[in-house]
C-alpha cells in the first residue's frame, strides 16, 4: 500500500539510466532520507509550428529522434508552437546547436530536467509525494514517485567542516563540529599527555584520514555541510588528495561520491554536488543574504559579528604556526582546527542563515545552495504561470540588448544644513509594478490595445510599453510577497523577512538583465522611468508647500525645512508630509490612469545637521555622498554615507579623523586645535598603525601592465619577497594586499623596509577630508596646518 510522506527537497539531479531518462531526488522527512527515483519523464522544449517541418529534417540528418505533441502554447510573437520531446537528456542537449545551424528558433531549450519536473508541480522546497517504498541502508528509496507541492519546514542536521593542510596541499587533520558529535581526525600518534582528549580521532596516514572522513559521514548522515571558503578550498583540495591516494571520497548518501565542475567564467571558482547533502559556503551565503564585511576573511567576519576569532593573522605566519604544531604540539593544532569549524557555526547560527536559505528555497524552488540565483527564482516563480496562460517563454537575447535608465539621482545643493528630513518611499519599483501593472506577459498583450483609462485599454509605460489591466502574474507575486513580509516583521521572523524583501527587489534587476529570458528594455524602462517620474513630481509637491528639496537618490527625497527644527517639530512636518503627498498619489493614479496606487512614501529621518559635500575640487554638489547627524534611541550617531568612514579604500587614520572633525562641526565646536593636533602626532609616528592601505587585486598580477597602481607594486613587491625566501606567492591570483606609502613608493606591511612618508597621509588622507566640510563653516585646511610665524 502506498502512503503519502511529506519532505524538504536537498538535492536534485538528473541523468540517462539504461537509455531513459532518471530524476533523483534525495528529500528529507520527519522519518530520515529517502530517496524519490522518477523513470521516463521527457526533456522538452518548443518550435513554432511553422519551422516544424525544417526541424525535423534538421533532426533526421542529425540521427536524433524525437517526439512532437500539439499544445495550446504561443511565443511572445503571438505564433503558435508544438512540444518536442527527446528520449533522453543527452539527446535534448543536441537541440540548440542543430536548431542553431538552422536558423531556427527553440524556446525553453535550457531549462533541465528536474528543475521542470519540480517548477510545473509548484514545488518550493515542501513536496508530499507517494511510490513503492524499499529500504536502504541509511534511507528508503522510492519508485514510481507521483509528488506534488506542500508547506514543510524540516529539522536538517549541519556540520561544520575545516581542513588544515601544509603549504603543499597534504592533509593534516579534518574539523567537523555538529550537535551529535564534534573531533578532529588527525594524521600522527598521540602524546602521552593527548590520551585525555576522546574528541581526537588518530589516523596513520593521510588515506586513512580520509576513510575515517567518509565512515564519519555514513554514521552521522548530516543534511547540510557549511564552512568557510569550504567549495573552492576545502572540498577542492578533500578531493584532489582522495584522487592522489586513489580513493573516490564516497561522503554522499548511499555511498555515492561528489561531483566536481569548475565554473566556466572563473578558473579559481567550482561548484560541488554531494548527492543527498548540501554544501552551504558561509561567504556565499552571506552575500546572497546582502552582508557585507571590510574583509571577508573568517577572522574578520567573526571579529565583527561575534567579537572573537582567530589570533593568527599573516599567511606566512599562520603557516609557520600550523606547520609547527603539526609536528610538535598536534594537540593545539586541533583545538585551532576545532575552534574554526565553532566559528562558522556560531556565524551561522548568529546571522540565522540556515533559516534565510531554507526560507528563499521555499518562496523560489531554488536549490538551497544557489549562490545569487535571481534569475533562477523568478524563472521558477513565473514560468509555470505563463505555461497555464498560453505562452511558452523566449530565449535568451544576447544580441539588441537596449540598456535601460538606472534609479533617478537629483543634482545636489551642497552646504552644511539644520534639520534635514529623509522621505522613502516604502520598495518603490515592486510598488511602481503593482501599480502600473508591469508585467513581460501583460507587456505582450496590451501591446495589442490602443492606451486609456477604461478597463479594456492598455496602461501607457515608457519606450513604447503598454500594460495589460487584467493579463499579468508580476503585480499579484509580489502582492502575496509583500503581505508575506509584513505577516514576517509581524511576527519577528528576520530570516523568512530579509528572504522576501531580496526576492521582491530582485525582480526589477531581473527584468533590466540581459542574462533573463524576459528581458524588455520596455519593461525596466517602465519601472525606472516611471522612478524617475515618481521623484520628480514628488520634490514638486514638496517644494509647493515651502520647502527645499537638496537631493534626491532612486527612492528617497532630501528636504531641508529652512531652520533649525526639535525633533518633535520635524516628526510632525515628517508626518504631516507623507500624508498629504501619499493621497496625492492617490488621487493622480485614480485621475489619470483609473488606477490603484501602491505607492507609500514614509517619514524615515530628522538629520539635526547634514552635510552634502561638493565633488572635490568643484563648486558642483556630489551624489550618494553625505553625512548627518540624528538621535538614534537615546543617543546621537553620525550617519555615513559615501564618504571615506565607510570606504574600504581609505586608511584608518583619516576616518578616525574624519569621525572627530564632523562631530565636533555639528556640534559647534572650534577645530583648529583638534586638526592642528592629529597632524603633528601623524608626522611624528603616533599613528602609524593607522596609516595601511587595504585594496583588492581584481585581477591576475601579470594582468597589470600600461598602468601598475600602488597597491600592485607593493603585491609584486611581497612577492618577489616570497619567492627569495621559498615561500609560496600569495598575491599572482588576486586577493587582497595591505600596504603602505613610503619615502620610497608602496611597500606591503608584511615587508616594510623603508621610511613612512607622512606627507603623503597628510596630504592625500587627512587634508581631502578636511577640505570636504571645512569651507562650509568658512576655513580650509592648509590655512589651519600653515606653520605659525612669531612676532618679531
Amino acid at each position: 500500500m502506498q502512503t503519502h510522506l511529506t519532505g524538504f527537497v536537498l538535492t536534485r539531479q538528473s541523468r540517462d539510466y539504461h537509455g531513459q531518462t532518471e530524476i533523483v531526488l534525495w528529500v528529507k522527512t520527519d522519518h530520515g532520507p529517502c530517496r524519490l527515483v522518477i523513470h521516463g519523464d521527457k526533456p522538452v522544449c518548443f518550435i513554432p509550428v511553422e519551422e516544424q517541418q525544417q526541424a525535423s529534417q534538421a533532426f533526421s540528418a542529425a540521427n536524433l529522434q524525437v517526439q512532437w505533441r500539439e499544445v495550446s502554447l504561443q511565443n511572445f510573437q503571438h505564433k503558435p508552437v508544438n512540444a518536442c520531446y527527446t528520449h533522453t537528456v543527452r539527446d535534448s542537449l543536441q537541440i540548440s546547436p542543430i536548431l542553431a545551424a538552422e536558423g531556427l528558433d527553440g524556446f525553453e531549450t535550457d531549462i533541465r530536467l528536474a528543475d521542470r519536473f519540480l517548477m510545473e508541480r509548484f514545488i518550493r522546497g515542501g513536496i508530499v509525494f507517494t511510490g513503492l517504498p524499499k529500504q536502504k541502508l541509511g534511507y528508503v528509496e522510492y519508485s514510481e514517485v507521483k509528488a506534488k507541492a506542500a508547506d514543510y519546514l524540516p529539522e536538517l542536521s549541519v556540520v561544520s567542516l575545516d581542513i588544515e593542510c601544509s603549504e603543499k596541499g597534504v592533509l593534516y587533520s579534518v574539523g567537523l563540529h555538529s550537535e551529535v558529535d564534534s573531533r578532529v581526525i588527525m594524521v600522527g600518534a598521540p602524546k602521552p599527555e593527548d590520551h585525555d582528549e576522546p574528541w581526537i580521532q588518530w589516523v596513520d596516514s593521510e588515506k586513512a584520514l580520509l576513510l575515517a572522513l567518509e565512515s564519519w559521514f555514513s554514521q552521522f548522515d548530516p543534511d547540510i555541510i557549511i564552512g568557510w571558503n569550504v567549495i573552492d578550498f576545502d572540498f577542492r583540495l578533500l578531493l584532489k588528495r582522495a584522487e592522489w591516494n586513489k580513493l573516490s571520497l564516497r561522503i554522499g548518501r548511499a555511498k555515492q561520491i561528489p561531483h566536481w565542475r569548475h565554473s566556466t567564467q572563473n578558473p579559481n571558482q567550482g561548484f560541488i554536488t554531494i548527492p543527498g547533502r548540501v554544501v552551504l559556503d558561509g561567504i556565499d551565503t552571506l552575500k546572497t543574504a546582502t552582508y557585507n564585511f571590510r574583509s571577508w576573511s573568517l577572522e574578520s567576519v567573526s571579529q565583527e559579528l561575534l567579537g572573537e576569532g582567530k589570533k593568527i593573522h599573516n599567511v606566512h605566519d599562520r603557516m609557520a604556526e600550523i606547520n609547527q604544531m603539526f609536528r610538535h604540539d598536534k594537540l593545539s593544532l586541533a583545538r585551532y582546527n576545532l575552534q574554526d569549524c565553532k566559528l562558522v557555526t556560531r556565524i551561522f547560527e548568529h546571522t540565522h542563515l540556515l533559516d534565510f536559505t531554507m526560507e528563499r528555497s521555499r518562496l523560489t524552488g531554488v536549490e538551497l545552495d544557489r549562490v545569487g540565483g535571481s534569475v533562477a527564482a523568478f524563472t521558477n516563480l513565473y514560468l509555470p504561470q505563463l505555461h497555464r496562460a498560453g505562452y511558452v517563454a523566449p530565449s535568451l537575447e544576447t544580441d539588441n540588448w537596449i540598456a535601460s535608465p538606472g534609479g533617478y539621482v537629483m543634482d545636489s545643493k551642497p552646504g552644511l544644513y539644520d534639520s534635514v528630513l529623509v522621505l522613502d518611499f516604502k520598495s518603490l519599483y515592486p510598488s511602481i509594478i503593482r501599480s502600473f501593472r508591469i508585467d513581460p506577459m501583460g507587456l505582450v498583450e496590451g501591446l495589442l490595445l490602443d492606451e486609456g483609462k477604461g478597463n479594456n485599454q492598455a496602461i501607457a509605460g515608457f519606450r513604447g510599453g503598454r500594460f495589460h489591466r487584467e493579463k499579468h502574474f508580476l503585480p499579484q507575486m509580489i502582492e502575496d510577497l509583500w503581505s508575506a513580509r509584513d505577516q514576517a516583521k509581524r511576527d519577528g521572523d528576520k530570516a523568512f523577512s530579509q528572504a522576501i524583501k531580496i526576492i521582491m527587489n530582485s525582480f526589477y534587476g531581473v527584468l533590466g538583465s540581459s542574462g533573463c529570458r524576459f528581458f524588455d528594455h520596455r519593461l525596466a524602462s517602465s519601472i525606472t522611468m516611471r522612478g524617475h517620474e515618481v521623484l520628480s513630481r514628488t520634490k514638486e509637491m514638496i517644494e509647493e508647500k515651502g520647502y527645499t528639496v537638496i537631493y534626491g537618490d532612486t527612492d528617497s527625497v532630501f528636504v531641508h525645512l529652512g531652520r533649525s527644527h526639535t525633533q518633535g517639530e520635524a516628526d510632525s512636518v515628517g508626518d504631516q508630509l507623507v500624508v498629504d503627498i501619499n493621497a496625492a498619489w492617490q488621487d493622480h493614479l485614480r485621475e489619470e490612469y483609473n488606477l490603484d496606487c501602491y505607492l507609500e512614501l514614509e517619514y524615515e529621518t530628522h538629520y539635526r545637521k547634514f552635510l552634502m559635500p561638493t565633488i572635490r575640487g568643484q563648486d558642483t554638489g556630489s551624489k550618494k555622498r553625505y553625512a548627518g547627524l540624528v538621535w538614534q534611541g537615546d543617543k546621537e550617531t553620525i550617519i555615513f554615507k559615501g564618504l571615506e568612514t565607510v570606504r574600504t579604500d581609505w586608511t584608518v587614520l583619516a576616518q578616525d579623523f574624519q569621525k572627530v572633525l564632523y562631530d565636533k562641526i555639528f556640534h559647534n565646536q572650534d577645530v583648529e586645535e583638534y586638526i592642528r593636533d592629529y597632524v603633528q602626532k601623524a608626522n611624528a609616528g603616533e599613528f602609524d598603525e593607522k596609516l595601511v592601505y587595504r585594496k583588492r587585486l581584481r585581477r591576475n598580477l601579470s594582468d597589470y601592465q600600461k598602468n601598475v597602481p600602488p597597491h600592485v607594486r607593493a603585491a609584486r613587491m611581497a612577492d618577489g619577497i616570497n619567492e627569495k625566501m621559498g615561500r609560496p606567492l600569495q598575491y599572482q591570483n588576486g586577493g587582497w594586499i595591505e600596504y603602505l606609502i613610503t619615502v620610497n613608493g608602496p611597500e606591503p606591511k608584511e615587508a616594510l623596509t623603508s621610511l613612512i612618508d607622512y606627507n603623503h597621509y597628510v596630504d592625500k588622507q587627512l587634508k581631502p577630508v578636511a577640505d570636504g566640510i571645512l569651507p562650509f563653516i568658512g576655513r580650509t585646511f592648509d590655512e589651519i596646518t600653515a606653520p605659525q610665524l612669531g612676532l618679531f
